[in-house]
């Protein structure tokens, strides 16, 4: 993962005028090469799909389009922006909770497959495709139980909750898929967790995965063309140095598709976080440094109602302090030396906390933080009303061929 301040912090310098500034950055470049480097480490066999719902902006599809197999998405409205932009990229529609009218929109709009939670979800697909006159290729999602699954701080299977299948009730879906010809099983979906920092632990599921399928193919008699394996690969924001082993990974994985894949059988990928997380940043101008009973709390211009990924994991984001030097003011201008800080924003609530216990050299008022790893799941999650503040522009650092720069 490639993180370049020089260029995020000239473009900052350049934009500084007026009010406290206030910006979401995405370095495009980086976010091609990281890609680039991403799909070409995967073995034969294997293959990329991006999750739009990370980050959906429109330079960020562009730049990956032409590198991915693909997107995935997980609702009608993701389906129509996908598709209003990329009306011949492969398109996969994962996700619980479909309405009817998102199915319609998938069969008419052609995705290439469709992901089923559930034998309800699957009649009701059926009766559209058969009212539709239209043949569609589906996944079961199944949530499967594995002895000494490595849990990680988010988990979505191999435990009660409300996504996918329970392997129990699969003979049943399975069963109900041979009585709807107009629905062509074409393998299955797992998605088991996020937040993997473990490439022996996430080798250790994609074994698990392929011997179950193998298992259910010659139990059922089934043929089918893929596994989709989900995403989960996650980013460290408290280590930034020591990220996931994605080179280490893919060798094993090449390793054990030599020796465990399924013949005819594609292992799919449908990664978000990893993909666009560095390329991202968030930066906050500081409008005030003050001490209240022995803590010292810099107050930034915004605040989590944008950027609410670390409110959301938990932790105390990392960041860098831009110097400005320039102060037109005539009185004292506030600042802290040598200590630890909370970073915290506009808000009227104790949580909009971005940073705590965060060691600075120096931070004054005017100074410009810059926080990385905000390319996935930040804006994009962030609710981003409340108060009613104005939404940061979205700057996009021009690739090197000149598309796609604001």
């Amino acid at each position: 993962m490639e993180l370049r301040l020089n260029p995020v912090f000239d473009s900052i310098r350049a934009a500084r005028a007026g009010e406290p500034l206030c910006a979401y950055v995405y370095d495009l470049p980086a976010l091609r090469r990281h890609a680039a480097r991403t799909v070409s480490a995967l073995p034969a066999g294997a293959e990329l799909f991006y999750a739009i719902k990370a980050n959906s902006d429109l330079p960020i599809l562009q730049t990956l389009a032409p590198l991915v197999a693909g997107f995935e998405v997980s609702s009608g409205g993701e389906l129509a922006w996908v598709r209003g932009h990329f009306p011949d990229v492969p398109v996969i529609f994962s996700g619980p909770g479909k309405l009817d009218a998102e199915l319609r929109a998938a069969l008419e709009l052609g995705v290439e497959s469709l992901h089923l939670e559930s034998a309800h979800e699957i009649d009701r697909l059926a009766a559209l495709a058969e009212r539709l006159g239209k043949t569609q290729q589906v996944l079961l999602r199944v949530n499967l139980a594995l002895d000494g699954l490595a849990e990680t701080r988010l988990m979505m299977g191999g435990k009660p909750t409300p996504f996918g299948i329970p392997s129990a009730d699969l003979p049943a879906c399975l069963a109900r898929l041979r009585d709807y010809p107009r629905l062509k099983l074409g393998g299955f979906h797992f998605h088991l967790m996020s937040h993997q920092l473990d490439a022996e632990a996430h080798l250790r599921l994609m074994a698990s995965y392929l011997r179950q399928v193998a298992q259910w193919c010659a139990q059922h008699r089934l043929e089918i063309g893929h596994v989709n394996v989900g995403g989960g690969i996650g980013v460290n924001y408290r280590e930034p140095a020591a990220q996931f082993d994605w080179a280490g990974f893919c060798a094993g994985l090449c390793r054990l598709l030599d020796a465990e894949g399924l013949p005819g059988v594609r292992l799919r990928f449908e990664m978000g976080r990893y993909m666009t997380a560095a390329c991202g940043y968030y930066a906050m101008e500081v409008i005030d440094v003050k001490t209240s009973y022995g803590k010292t709390f810099v107050v930034g211009r915004g605040g989590s109602h944008h950027f609410r990924t670390p409110y959301a994991q938990g932790h105390s984001h990392p960041f860098h302090v831009l110097p400005v030097d320039a102060w037109p003011h005539a009185w004292p201008r506030p600042e802290a030396r040598r200590t630890e800080v909370s970073v915290v924003g506009q808000l009227c609530t104790p949580k909009d906390l971005l940073a705590y216990d965060a060691p600075v050299e120096r931070v004054r008022a005017g100074d410009v933080l810059v926080f990385p790893l905000a390319g996935a799941y930040a804006w994009h999650i962030s609710h981003h009303d409340f108060l009613r503040h104005p939404h940061p522009p979205q700057w996009y650092l021009p690739l090197e061929d000149g598309h796609a720069a604001d």
